[in-house]
């Protein structure tokens, strides 16, 4: 007779590791899967580090999670295809440009593609009911459930005792008793829990999805409010994660490095803009986007001569470059009130 198998949606948190937890207790073959969409921290972090290598990154967080979680770990990464749902998503947004619900419907429609092939029975994750506004109302729940294809086969063992009985639990794959009844957004009863069980290491409860950040909401509206027609890209997501953003008008925006990893990557992925820093004087690179005329170009310099060690002089040489195209322009540094004035 086949044993039966669950897939896990983990996202390498305290409610995913306890669901997991609860899982090992019943007698069932267990499968992780965790999904890359592009808007976790960490992974904006690792694609604007110049010096690392995703693919190893990547494989070496598989290694990580499968030996913390005890069980296989298999990380699939749908970012490009993400993307159409950041831009689009069919549920709206929440509170800043987190598209909860369609990512959900993403992630729970990517496990039940991959069932087949991985032989799994059904699928199971860490939620827990009422703890986020947008994606865990019991009616949310269940739409996310029916839309994904996960109807009666979808089991989230932390809130499963005061949820109504799964078609998994009537089949006896899992034992009803062995399932918790925790809701609401208060984490005592997870914190409690892996307090008993030996677990340390886990994630503050803070999310992690940039999108849900006001900052970097706020910078990617603006990309959508003057980038009609226009597809969003990897790099433009990543692009907005870091540095500093102003916009000069609604042609020209410009994008200044906060330290030498995040000029790096400017300078990487900018390589067809105007690039400008201070000539001879340590600071930092600023990348001026859009359709320019030469005052423009000069403001950014002021910029660029604002953000490096002469930002108190009344005059800074600046190089400014474009692909084959290098100029020095000496300009005053911007005001701090001009420059407050652009900020994004």
């Amino acid at each position: 007779m086949k044993k039966i198998k669950a897939i896990g949606l983990v996202s390498g948190g305290l409610d995913s590791i306890l669901a997991v937890e609860i899982m090992k207790e019943q007698d069932i073959d267990l499968l992780a899967l965790h999904i890359i969409n592009g808007f976790d921290q960490d992974t904006m972090r690792i694609r604007s580090n110049i010096s690392l290598d995703e693919k190893k990154v990547f494989l070496d967080k598989k290694a990580d999670m499968s030996k913390s979680l005890g069980i296989d770990v298999k990380i699939i990464d749908i970012s490009e295809e993400f993307l159409e749902i950041v831009s689009s998503p069919g549920y709206g947004y929440g509170k800043n440009c987190n598209p909860c619900i369609d990512c959900k419907i993403s992630f729970f429609t990517k496990a039940r593609e991959l069932m087949s092939g991985l032989g799994a029975d059904f699928v199971f994750t860490g939620e827990v009911l009422g703890q986020r506004p947008m994606s865990q109302r019991k009616q949310t729940m269940d739409l996310i459930e029916q839309k994904s294809g996960l109807k009666g086969i979808l089991l989230r063992p932390l809130s499963a005792g005061i949820m109504a009985e799964t078609e998994i639990e009537k089949k006896g794959w899992v034992k009803r008793e062995f399932l918790l009844d925790i809701q609401g957004r208060s984490r005592k009863r997870q914190m409690a829990m892996a307090a008993d069980l030996g677990i340390i290491d886990y994630p503050a409860p803070a999310g992690g999805c940039i999108l849900t950040d006001e900052n970097y909401s706020r910078r990617l509206k603006d990309w959508f409010n003057h980038n009609a027609g226009k597809r969003l890209t990897l790099e433009d997501t990543v692009l907005l994660s870091v540095g500093r953003h102003f916009r000069l008008n609604d042609d020209v925006k410009i994008v200044v490095g906060r330290d030498e990893s995040e000029n790096g990557y400017i300078e990487k992925v900018c390589e067809e803009d105007w690039l400008a820093f201070a000539a001879e004087l340590p600071g930092a690179t600023v990348a001026v986007q859009g359709e320019l005329e030469e005052k423009e170009l000069k403001r950014a310099a002021s910029v660029a001569a604002r953000y490096s060690d002469a930002k108190e002089a009344s005059g800074v040489e600046v190089i400014v470059r474009r692909m084959h195209d290098e100029r020095i322009l000496t300009v005053s540094p911007i005001s701090g009130d001009e420059l407050d004035r652009c900020r994004i």
